[in-house]
């Protein structure tokens, strides 16, 4: 793969809806990762203030960056790894926005060293929001579910 090409493999990624990408032929190994970025509003109590940007996890108003804590009950990735929504790729979600849970029923999986670990639920509750995507990378400690 030459220079070209790697570019315009770039720009056919950051163009598509795609998260991340990894690519091995032989000796070659390419991964990309893109983050998101929603805007949210602007701060119209201070002049010459950027728009409020949501990126992952961070707030930044343009002169000061602060992490931003979800509300509730929080299950959080208890390793790195790769996080998985369901059991296989053709099997529904073990878990939905709105789904019932029980304190230690399967939520989701988390791929760490190529062994499957289940994650599941610390509380009892229902799941009102998910803060990560099928296939996305997580971090330890990392929001996964929020539960109330």
């Amino acid at each position: 793969m030459d220079f070209e090409q790697i570019i315009e493999l770039i720009d056919h990624v950051s163009a598509s809806e795609l998260s991340s990408f990894h690519y091995e032929n032989g000796d070659i190994k390419i991964s990309m990762k893109a983050g998101k970025k929603v805007v949210l509003g602007t701060n119209t109590t201070e002049k010459n203030v950027e728009p409020i940007i949501l990126k992952d996890d961070t707030v930044t108003t343009g002169q000061q960056e602060k992490k931003v804590e979800p509300e509730g009950k929080i299950i959080k990735s208890p390793l790195v790894g790769t996080f998985y929504a369901a059991p296989a790729e053709d099997a529904p979600a073990f878990v939905s926005v709105g789904d019932t849970v029980k304190k230690g029923q399967v939520v989701a999986i988390v791929e760490a060293m190529k062994l499957m670990n289940d994650i599941e639920s610390d509380f009892d509750g229902k799941i009102v929001e998910i803060y990560v995507e099928n296939g996305d990378a997580v971090e330890y400690g990392q929001p996964l579910f929020c539960v109330e």
